[in-house]
């Protein structure tokens, strides 16, 4: 070994590895390390939270006499774990000549992860490890001193053998790297000492052929070798018989349907795959997923290890539904403690709360209310902050819907069924917490947007429909607001194309009746489904399985080249979940999409995002009904495989609220008041309904009758979470035919002038 630099700098562009994982874990104790496992290696590794990947990979060669075998690329290997619910992944690569055996244990009382080999065969044994220090590959330094060390800032690993390294080196990643050398010379020639500032890679030479190694972590090198070190002196089944302790006991508290006794290792893995992702730096934080979507072609410092309020929220549905009501309590405790000033969320954000993305989605906004009003429903809440969350995420939701700024697949703007849906629920929901006032507008406010979405999202006598043979369907999102069937919205990914309002369709409607604003057999929930089981709809090997939306963009392209801005969307195993609870409000039995979503699964049980739905494409690893390159594990796949479980042994949906179930029935309502707002204005309104025009700031109304007959002046009043408005009774509107208005505002006349129509039919001139 010298201390001659590396060759090569700063090395080729970084990546992460492949987002296919065979597993994920972590110990349930104050270790602070998340490993994926993929390819039969160790590739992510999370330190000191889940939104912080540290490592690319750690792997292994096998090499005798100038003949190599790197164990990632053979793909000869299975992956075991003792029990569902325990994931101590233990991996066993087989080869013609050799068995190479891998046990991955994190130490539950270090930030530290342990690596048990042995090797049966004639050959000598090499680790290959790629750091990725402070979530990039970029200016990474590696050296090696006893130890394999790495840095970048304040973010330091260090490896260590339970026998000293008999040779390593340190390099630049498509230069001196150690997979160069073996491909250029057919063994083990180069001992670097150092490589500074760049796309590094470690090597080091195992000493016999079975050991431990212990991959520490700390903000110093230092700090990085005295865990590992101490973790070796312990010893790997000291932290072993740790490891499956915790999880033991855990797993003993679970409450799983027993109904179904083929689903019920696929049951605990989901519950397992949900518990793995919580945060022990910030509890309650939960990342939709420890991967990188195609993080083999990619270097993005967000991924999937990132908190959305959504995802995070349909988690903690699932873990109550199984028992684990101290977990959704602290991912609510985090949600509090997150939320900004004006009540909403970031669309998505690090463990620590940092923004990613800067988007709005009210979904996102009203969800944490959901869940509060979850667990009200099975015992009091011990959270004193609690109402004042609802009462500033109802407010914002007030203020900012009913459109949303983007959509739950974080594209377009404007008013979708599911986010309606919440949104409404929400303030349902909301109403609770609320003192008189508040109360009172947030159900008057649900109510109205309640009656009005089909409105806004439910089209009739289209093109498509009379293809389909239905009179009318619900459509995925109308851009705010939709004067018409011409109307055209952007498919994002898809390079600018776009798509007739009317003909863009998805499953966002099941959730009106997965919450409660309609029932599952309303003709026009009916009419819907024909027509997304007929556009959406895609049949694999797995069973059929459902895309996002037509004409979808995010997905690999034709050829199976990794999405990368543009691409062709591909089928999700959790819309089959969606799928199977609209099934179950249809009196079905829903076991045949659960079936579905556990074809879909990797090797080892994970679910992902999304599967390949057409030709195998053997040489890229796509074959149909399998998953993809996109992301996998996907909590939410996960979380909604777990609620439909249980919600086919409740006979309802999970998150279904009392308190919303109480007030519709599934019907849709007749408000007494609707509410008119320059973003959502009325063309006419129901005889006999009240009329509150209103904003988010006081204004003085200027306003007259049938053509600007009997002009007047009202001032606005507070009606309640902060709106402002002039409201009129039934029988001031019941002698006129219009009525027409403009706006004052503190800083002057608004510019235009509205008219609104007052018809004589107590009913809504919508579909």
């Amino acid at each position: 070994m010298t201390d001659s630099p590396a060759f090569g700098k700063p090395g080729i562009s970084p990546t992460w590895s492949s987002s296919a994982k065979d597993l994920v874990t972590t110990a349930l104790g104050p270790s602070r390390i998340w490993a994926t496992l993929g390819h039969g290696i160790i590739n992510e590794v999370y330190w000191p939270a889940t939104g912080e990947p540290q490592i690319r990979d750690l792997g292994f060669i096998l090499a005798r006499g100038g003949e190599w075998t790197e164990l990632k690329r053979a793909y000869r290997y299975g992956v075991t774990r003792p029990k569902p619910y325990i994931p101590l992944p233990r991996v066993v690569h087989q080869g013609d000549d050799y068995r190479f055996t891998l046990e991955v244990v994190p130490d539950p009382l270090r930030d530290v992860l342990l690596i048990s080999y042995a090797l049966e065969g004639a050959y000598q044994v090499y680790v290959l490890l790629a750091p990725r220090l402070a979530g990039s590959g970029l200016h990474n330094t590696a050296w090696v001193d006893g130890a394999l060390f790495a840095r970048s800032g304040n973010r330091a690993l260090a490896l260590v053998a339970t026998v000293p390294f008999a040779r390593a080196s340190a390099g630049y990643v498509g230069a001196s790297d150690g997979w160069q050398d073996f491909a250029r010379n057919g063994g083990m020639t180069y001992t670097f000492g150092h490589a500074e500032d760049g796309n590094v890679a470690l090597l080091g030479e195992l000493a016999g052929t079975a050991g431990t190694l212990a991959l520490g972590f700390g903000e110093t090198p230092e700090g990085a070798h005295t865990l590992a070190v101490s973790s070796l002196v312990e010893g790997f089944e000291a932290a072993r018989t740790g490891f499956v302790a915790g999880w033991e006991r855990w797993g003993a508290t679970l409450n799983l349907p027993a109904s179904i006794p083929t689903l019920g290792e696929e049951a605990f893995l989901s519950a397992t795959m949900l518990k793995v992702h919580e945060d022990r730096t910030f509890p309650g934080a939960v990342v939709a997923s420890l991967s990188i979507p195609w993080g083999n072609s990619s270097d993005s410092r967000g991924g999937y290890h990132l908190v959305w309020t959504r995802d995070a929220v349909e988690s903690a549905f699932a873990l109550l539904a199984v028992g684990q009501r101290g977990d959704a309590e602290r991912v609510l405790a985090y949600l509090i403690s997150t939320q900004l000033a004006d009540g909403h969320w970031y669309q998505n954000f690090y463990p620590d709360g940092r923004p990613f993305w800067g988007g709005v989605q009210l979904d996102e906004a009203g969800f944490p209310i959901l869940l509060a009003a979850k667990l009200l429903e099975g015992g009091s809440l011990p959270a004193d902050e609690v109402p004042a969350m609802v009462r500033r995420a109802a407010a914002y939701i007030a203020r900012a819907g009913p459109a949303s700024p983007q959509d739950r697949w974080e594209e377009n703007a404007g008013a979708n069924p599911f986010t309606l849906a919440v949104e409404v629920a929400a303030l349902v929901a909301a109403a609770g917490w609320l003192e008189a006032k508040d109360h009172q507008y947030a159900l008057s406010l649900a109510d109205c947007w309640n009656e009005r979405i089909e409105e806004w999202c439910y089209v009739r006598d289209t093109d498509l429909a009379r293809r389909v043979g239905v009179p009318g369907y619900y459509v995925r999102i109308a851009p705010p607001w939709r004067r018409g069937l011409a109307d055209r919205v952007e498919l994002h990914n898809r390079g600018g194309e776009t798509i007739a309002t009317n003909e863009l369709v998805g499953l966002e409607f099941i959730y009106l009746a997965r919450l409660g604003l309609r029932r599952g057999d309303d003709p026009r929930i009916l009419a819907s489904l024909r027509v997304v089981d007929t556009v959406l709809r895609v049949g694999t090997p797995a069973g059929p399985l459902y895309h996002r939306y037509n004409d979808d963009g995010y997905g690999e392209h034709e050829d199976g080249r990794p999405f990368d801005g543009n691409g062709i969307g591909r089928a999700w195993p959790l819309l089959s979940g969606e799928r199977g609870h609209l099934a179950l409000l249809l009196g079905e039995d829903p076991l045949p999409y659960l079936e579905t979503m556990v074809r879909t699964a990797g090797p080892c049980g994970l679910l992902p995002e999304q599967v390949w739905d057409t030709a195998p494409i053997p040489e890229r690893g796509l074959f149909p009904g399998k998953p993809s390159g996109s992301s996998m594990p996907l909590l939410w796949a996960h979380a909604e495989f777990l609620k439909l479980l249980v919600a086919r042994e409740l006979g309802r949906p999970f998150e279904l609220l009392r308190v919303v179930h109480d007030r519709y029935r599934g019907n849709r309502p007749v408000a007494a008041t609707w509410h008119w707002r320059g973003d959502t204005p009325i063309e006419r309104l129901p005889a006999g309904r009240g009329l509150l025009i209103e904003d988010a700031r006081p204004f003085t109304l200027h306003y007259g009758f049938d053509g600007w007959q009997s002009v007047q002046e009202r001032p606005t009043e507070e009606h309640g979470l902060g709106m402002h408005g002039v409201r009129f009774a039934p029988e001031e509107l019941a002698a006129v035919r219009q009525i027409d208005f403009t706006r004052c505002y503190p800083e002057g006349w608004e510019g235009c002038d509205h008219r609104l129509g007052l018809s004589k039919d107590p009913r809504p001139g919508t579909p």
